[in-house]
């Protein structure tokens, strides 16, 4: 008798990455855990009293309790709609996107500015290099296709003289998705 022969198996490649251009910058499509090329700044979403970049380990202050209170008190809201830079290479580009005192806690022009204060900065600091993840989708319910369309309407509007690569920090399995978005602007409910 011969050898039998076993089906061969054979692995199907599925692109984590999709990419496509717009205008003079180059867009990706990746997820968190396939970063196409090393930033220089990660965009995330925050809200008005930075509680969700904040440390969720509990810690001794090492201050007075008045003084803590004291801060407390004097805290003032950020700007929904602003974008605070902090850390240092790569930078974190806190997009002030949600008030978690409304309902919804975001608002599509918040999100609209914050991505113009995003490139802003960015032109500003001179960087080729930025993600962004697709705000407003990861603490409220703002559609895909509605992201992109609003990152299309900031970048129809922008000149670019240092920013060259653009990567959309997606969810995995979504890349192929969100290029479609960017480059027919074909509307799916997503």
């Amino acid at each position: 008798m011969g050898e039998e022969k076993k089906p061969g198996l054979s692995l199907i490649q599925g692109r984590l990455i999709e990419e496509t251009r717009f205008g003079s910058l180059k867009i990706v499509a990746a997820p968190e855990k396939a970063a196409p090329f090393d930033v220089q700044a990660f965009a995330f979403e925050e809200d008005t009293f930075l509680v969700l970049s904040a440390d969720t380990q509990i810690r001794d202050p090492k201050i007075p309790l008045a003084h803590i209170m004291t801060r407390l008190i004097e805290t003032q809201p950020e700007v929904p709609g602003s974008v605070l830079v902090r850390g240092n290479k790569p930078l974190r580009f806190l997009a002030v996107i949600h008030d978690l005192n409304q309902e919804p806690s975001w608002r599509e022009e918040w999100i609209d500015a914050a991505l113009r204060g995003i490139f802003k900065e960015a032109e500003q600091r001179q960087l080729r290099s930025i993600a962004i993840p697709l705000l407003g989708t990861i603490h409220g319910s703002l559609k895909k296709v509605r992201f992109v369309e609003l990152l299309k309407g900031v970048l129809q509007k922008a000149s670019f003289q240092h920013l060259t690569r653009l990567w959309l920090v997606v969810p995995p399995g979504t890349s192929h998705e969100v290029v479609g978005f960017l480059q027919n602007g074909y509307r799916k409910e997503s």
